[in-house]
């Protein structure tokens, strides 16, 4: 076979050169091979190819969508350790004797492999998050997964259920098997995600300031020799071309492209991180005063994890790709290059310290017998120059400028917005309030997601405060060990069906419920991480989309502040960008941004849950109810619509709210709180009464205590955003000096009974009275039944 790509040859013949990238397998543009002659000033080897095929996707190099990330999002702030530069952002968590510790969270996606292979695509996707936050020399301390699937229920219900079925196999089993906690996530139901699911994978972790660790090859390589070294799995054919894969749209049928998908293995993961292996060796060069490279092997293979921790660090590298660990068979030297295999690592160490590496590695921890073929090698060298040298068989077979592979391409994609002809609907209010608000709470979006998160082990590394369905978000305190009560809260929101019909208002609300959900339990919202997973960046409108996103997004962030630091923005401290979610016959994803917002509580024991707690105690509500039913599932369930009126944010009150909530916990005032957002006001308070699995307490609503002007089926489903507020007895008047204090009302509007049932009034007209068994019985089975 010709190791060479003659480009030259196809001058004029953009057919067939096209014709012969497809042949190879490869996402390039006929520009792009061009261009990469331009760089090399000859035809490319085809290792070379593979190379800038995986560098110049979307997935590696963000071609499409750095400019605009770079142009909007604000990613500075005083508590920035280290914003989205590397494998995963820190910020401040907590100083304890003395030393300041830093939360590290990594944000990604693994949408591609998910919807061809499950159980592979979303266990890998685990599997490579924790690797960015263990490669900054942090302790992986959880994990949380944002999820999103086709319509359970419509012509592709049985690919849609054994797509989802199998996502969450794949991560309870990874997760479980790690020994790492999945303390958060939500789920989402829509046909626009038939031919694209959607998986989002997050990860924490901590780390002292000056343990972490930088994917870079050090300056101290200037004055003594380093070596490369490969830990983990042997490298076999699995994932490559995995980079290209996930930036391209997926065809009705792509069992040909399984190869492109990883395979995993948690157990050989668990020795490497989880303070084993991996630890031992950071531990090693600490004690030595070595500076050390780390940095995880991901899209694009050994190429691009080699490429770019010697481009970060301002040096060359040369690697003989015949030292690289493989299986027994004979595979291709771009295949050694840029196949994706997993559990594995990369590491640049001082060449005195190479030696005890491998020991460390392939005799104290002994992966040989762990997994066959598993160990550490040393695959070469750092070089003192731009080179990026790779050589099989004593041929060259990549010679090219190390930036050159690594800054990637960039494109000013043209966008054009999308004219809808949205209205709202027109409809007499139901007389049956009962039936309406079973209805959606069956329906798979509202109901209970105990189905999935039941699977997880929320309990292993025994540091969960609240656990998935307690309240909005997840609590884990990692540090009492040492005596910190330091708590860190987390939570994923992102609402697809306000992006299809605003984009714009759609990436600013995800911003701002994810803040809501980490106030309601009392932190104080630090950093937030973002996932864009949109469609075809190469059709204006998409890109469009994607434009208005990212707006929304930064303006939500810039708007809603860092508490303690007036006008200075929540920073985005770590993410992605998931282009193509798209299958070839045009079927797009609603516009998808994932925000994951974390929180700290400088004392975790305050911590508040959404359980109701004691009959007669008042619940207050912050925000008023607006026409503003857009995208909701009131509209959806009960209409079968979209409508127009998508919720909006007034910064100002969203940001007090925040704000008051916050200052409310701390001083305990509140027994229990609740955002309103998804379903409405109703839900709300229906999930405050069912997570108490007794569920023994009730609740009386009176609408007439709602200041608008709205009607009731309204202002019971809007979503239009707010809290909801059990509130301690005599701590009205302290609740009313600290929201008097932001400018913002509370209206006692309902109070916790002692009776099993949910009673809504309109002053003496009673609307609606039902038995908690039946609300929790409607609750209970939506999801078994999209998922089974």
């Amino acid at each position: 076979m010709e190791r060479i790509l003659r480009v030259s040859e196809f001058e004029g013949r953009d057919d067939e050169l096209a014709q012969e990238l497809a042949r190879l397998g490869v996402a390039l543009s006929c520009f792009e091979a061009r261009k990469i002659c331009q760089i090399l000033k000859r035809d490319p080897t085809l290792v070379e190819v593979y190379i800038f095929d995986a560098e110049w996707s979307e997935h590696c190099s963000y071609k499409s969508s750095r400019s605009t990330l770079k142009e909007f999002l604000p990613t500075s702030a005083p508590n920035v350790i280290l914003g989205p530069e590397e494998d995963a952002g820190i910020i401040e968590l907590v100083t304890v004797n003395g030393e300041r510790w830093g939360l590290v969270i990594s944000h990604e996606s693994h949408n591609h492999p998910s919807q061809v292979l499950p159980v592979e695509g979303a266990a890998t996707g685990i599997g490579g998050i924790v690797r960015d936050v263990d490669c900054m020399g942090a302790r992986v301390i959880a994990v949380a997964d944002p999820l999103r699937f086709g319509d359970p229920d419509g012509e592709n219900k049985e690919i849609t259920r054994w797509i989802a079925a199998g996502v969450v196999k794949g991560i309870w089993e990874y997760a479980n098997a790690l020994g790492i906690p999945n303390i958060g996530g939500d789920v989402c139901f829509d046909s626009s995600f038939d031919d694209n699911c959607l998986v989002n994978v997050v990860a924490l972790g901590i780390v002292k300031e000056k343990e972490i660790i930088h994917s870079r090859v050090p300056p101290l390589a200037r004055k003594i020799p380093y070596d490369i070294i490969l830990v983990g799995k042997p490298t076999d054919a699995s994932g490559f071309g995995g980079a290209s894969f996930a930036s391209t749209l997926l065809e009705g049928e792509e069992v040909e492209r399984m190869g492109a998908v990883q395979v995993h293995d948690p157990f050989l993961k668990n020795v490497l991180l989880m303070r084993k292996a991996n630890e031992q060796v950071l531990m090693r060069a600490r004690e030595l005063n070595y500076e050390i490279g780390f940095k995880d092997l991901g899209g694009g293979g050994l190429a691009c994890a080699s490429s770019e921790i010697g481009s970060a660090g301002g040096f060359g590298l040369e690697i003989e790709l015949d030292r690289v660990h493989r299986e027994p068979v004979e595979l291709r030297p771009e295949v050694i290059a840029c196949s994706e295999t997993q559990e594995r690592y990369l590491l640049v160490v001082p060449q005195p310290f190479s030696e005890e590496v491998l020991k460390i590695y392939n005799r104290d921890w002994d992966l040989p017998h762990i997994y066959e073929g598993a160990m550490a090698s040393i695959i070469g060298r750092v070089r003192d120059d731009d080179k990026y040298l790779l050589t099989y068989r004593g041929e060259v077979v990549c010679d090219c400028p190390i930036e050159e592979v690594t800054k990637g391409i960039r494109y000013d994609r043209e966008e054009r917005p999308i004219i809808q002809d949205l209205s709202e609907p027109k409809f007499e209010e139901p007389e049956d309030l009962a039936e309406v608000l079973l209805k959606i709470l069956a329906s798979p979006n509202i109901s209970s997601k105990e189905y999935i998160y039941r699977f997880y082990d929320t309990e292993v590394q025994g540091n969960a405060v609240i656990r998935p369905g307690e309240a909005d978000a997840g609590v884990i305190a990692p540090l009492d060990e040492i005596g910190s009560k330091v708590g860190i809260a987390l939570s994923c929101d992102g609402n697809p069906f306000y992006g299809k019909i605003d984009p714009y208002w759609g990436g600013a609300m995800a911003v701002a419920e994810a803040m809501r959900n980490v106030a309601c339990v009392g932190a104080v919202p630090s950093g937030l991480t973002d996932c864009l997973n949109y469609g075809n960046p190469e059709r204006p409108e998409a890109f469009w989309q994607f434009r208005q996103g990212v707006k929304g997004i930064a303006d939500a962030a810039k708007n809603l502040w860092l508490k303690g630091y007036p006008e200075t923005p929540v920073p985005i401290i770590s993410g992605n960008v998931s282009f193509y979610n798209e299958s070839t016959r045009g079927q797009a994803i609603s516009p998808s941004p994932i925000i994951c917002c974390v929180g700290i509580l400088e004392d975790y024991s305050k911590v508040l849950t959404m359980r109701l707690k004691e009959a007669g105690n008042e619940i207050h509500l912050i925000g008023g109810r607006f026409d503003e039913l857009g995208g909701s599932a009131y509209y959806r369930e009960i209409l079968g619509v979209t409508g127009k009126n998508v919720p909006k944010i007034n910064f100002a009150s969203e940001r007090a709210a925040i704000y008051g909530v916050i200052d409310a916990i701390d001083a305990g005032c509140l027994a229990s709180c609740h955002d309103i957002s998804d379903g409405g006001m109703i839900i709300s308070l229906v999930e405050m009464i069912l997570v108490n699995r007794q569920a023994r307490l009730g609740a009386e609503i009176d609408l007439s205590l709602v200041k608008q002007d709205l009607r009731n089926d309204k202002k019971l489903f809007s979503e239009s955003s707010g809290f909801l507020m059990e509130v301690r007895p005599g701590c009205n008047s302290r609740l009313s000096s600290i929201f008097d204090g932001y400018g913002i009302e509370t209206w006692p509007i309902a109070q916790v009974i002692a009776e099993p049932y949910l009673i809504v009034r309109d002053g003496d007209r009673l609307l609606l009275k039902i038995e908690i068994e039946r609300l929790c019985s409607a609750w209970k089975s939506g999801l078994p039944r999209a998922i089974r």
